[in-house]
């Protein structure tokens, strides 16, 4: 008797005690290495130690769980310098990592997890001949180890946005849970905004005091907020006219297009613009013409910028580039050309479009343009903020595309995002779900928006436009596998109407 009650302690109650005994050597050999180190971090050795067991068990079967977190959190996050070269956005890129991780752990145990409709899709393989180019431009890199940085990030942001909603998103009811956990932290902060901004009178200077932690500047913060307002209109245009909640989503769509107003971004004007006009064109089916003339215009208009020097008839004068405080002042700055950051913008354009010249084919590598900037400049449109403390690129995700990946690259990320507007519009006509017709409709109307702000910026390669622009390709993919199931579900019901 008594030797089972001793077996019987040994078998439960001994790996619990050697648990704790081998948890407290570790404390106590990593307080001693921290101690004579000097080295406060090793404290926090035993604590993964005990924790890890337990968030791993959480990680692995919590994924769905964790792809909501990351939604809810992208409007909140903040940027965070790890290093002064190295930079990091918290806490969203640490979900995504840990999201990327459980993918590919995934596929290893279980290959076919990943869905044939994302493999034999024509947009994903663009988007792996893309991703295959820019490996070879980090291969050739001036600058390696960023450009090695920007393909491990291109990784983690791909395979949780593309790939995971291919299962998780896989029904109406998730795809509409998904709206609510981007517009409601993106919400918050809208009002938080204004609330600050009042404060200073909505003045046009003061924005820049109010963003923080949430977003770096005003450019940032309009460029998410007029992209979720079609995610806002979507669930509105959803809503059934005699539910209680749709005057809410009303006064949502109110307080964001406030938002909107008082951020006093150009650009993201502009995209609303662009994003209501484009509603016509899904609708005519006129995407196609519409690209044809945007590709060409741009080629005509670049060709004749080149020819005889003409881009050197818009230099600005030196001493009469200004910041305006007061708005109306500073968009009648911009159309005489004497705003700066108008002014900038056209000193940085012409520095990558020389140093495109200089290496047309694979380019100077991700993450290499202010680094090599310099002395591709023109003095003649150097401004008195073009010491550039910010660090900041190109402002055109097109143009850097090109600087840092060469013409094969350019043209790779056009055919995609190009390739994703017209399978919008195909979709469009494509599915008959009201609900479905709705998203595909939103899609399309995001993705013309971020095309509009690239174009004088280059949010790709911020966390939260970056994000969202991944979200809407793997959004594409979802929705043409939901207009085959359309067709198989029409088809067997005129089977059956035959017979």
């Amino acid at each position: 008797m008594i030797e089972k009650i001793w077996r019987d302690m040994l078998t439960t109650v001994w790996p619990y005690h050697r648990k704790l005994l081998v948890s407290f050597f570790i404390f106590l050999i990593t307080g001693v290495l921290a101690i004579t180190l000097q080295e406060p971090w090793l404290l926090l050795l035993p604590f993964i130690w005990i924790l890890f067991p337990s968030v791993f068990a959480y990680v692995v079967t919590q994924t769905e769980q964790i792809y909501w977190l990351l939604l809810i959190v992208l409007p909140l996050s903040t940027e965070l310098s790890v290093t002064p070269q190295l930079g990091l956005d918290f806490p969203d890129e640490l979900v995504l990592m840990v999201l990327t991780g459980m993918v590919l752990a995934k596929i290893i145990h279980q290959p076919k997890w990943v869905p044939y409709s994302l493999l034999t899709h024509p947009l994903f393989a663009v988007l792996v001949s893309y991703f295959v180019w820019i490996l070879i431009t980090c291969v050739n890199a001036v600058e390696t180890a960023l450009s090695v940085k920007y393909l491990l990030a291109k990784i983690w942001y791909i395979i949780p946005l593309v790939v995971l909603p291919q299962v998780i998103l896989n029904s109406q009811k998730r795809i509409q849970k998904m709206a609510v956990c981007l517009l409601i932290p993106m919400l918050l902060v809208v009002i938080q905004t204004l609330v600050r901004h009042a404060f200073y009178g909505f003045s046009f200077e003061s924005i820049y005091k109010t963003l923080a932690p949430f977003f770096r500047n005003h450019v940032n913060y309009s460029s998410m907020l007029v992209c979720l307002l079609p995610v806002g209109w979507c669930v509105w245009k959803l809503t059934p006219t005699e539910h209680p909640h749709k005057k809410w989503i009303q006064y949502g769509l109110l307080i964001g297009l406030t938002g909107l107003l008082f951020s006093y971004s150009r650009g993201a004007w502009f995209a609303l613009l662009a994003g209501t006009a484009v509603v016509w064109v899904i609708r005519k089916k006129m995407m196609g013409k519409l690209i044809v003339l945007a590709v060409f215009g741009i080629i005509f208009s670049t060709a004749w910028l080149v020819a005889d020097k003409n881009y050197m008839r818009f230099a600005p004068d030196h001493d009469h580039t200004i910041f305006h405080t007061d708005f109306s002042e500073h968009i009648l700055a911009t159309v005489d050309m004497k705003d700066v950051s108008t002014a900038e913008r056209f000193y940085r354009w012409i520095a990558g479009a020389r140093m495109l010249a200089d290496k047309p084919v694979t380019g100077f590598g991700p993450n290499s343009f202010y680094l090599h900037y310099r002395p591709y400049t023109v003095n003649r449109f150097e401004t008195w903020v073009s010491n550039n403390p910010e660090h900041s690129t190109v402002h055109n995700y097109f143009i850097l595309t090109a600087l840092e990946q060469g013409i094969i690259g350019l043209v790779l990320f056009c055919v995609l995002y190009f390739g994703m507007l017209v399978h919008v519009q195909k979709l469009y006509h494509q599915l008959q779900s009201r609900f479905y017709r709705t998203v595909a409709l939103t899609v399309g109307i995001i993705l013309t928006m971020i095309g509009v702000i690239n174009c004088l910026s280059d949010m790709i390669e911020t966390d939260k436009i970056g994000s969202l622009f991944w979200l809407c390709l793997g959004m594409i993919v979802l929705l043409q596998e939901k207009s085959y199931e359309e067709k198989k579900m029409l088809a067997a019901e005129y089977r059956r109407d035959e017979y």
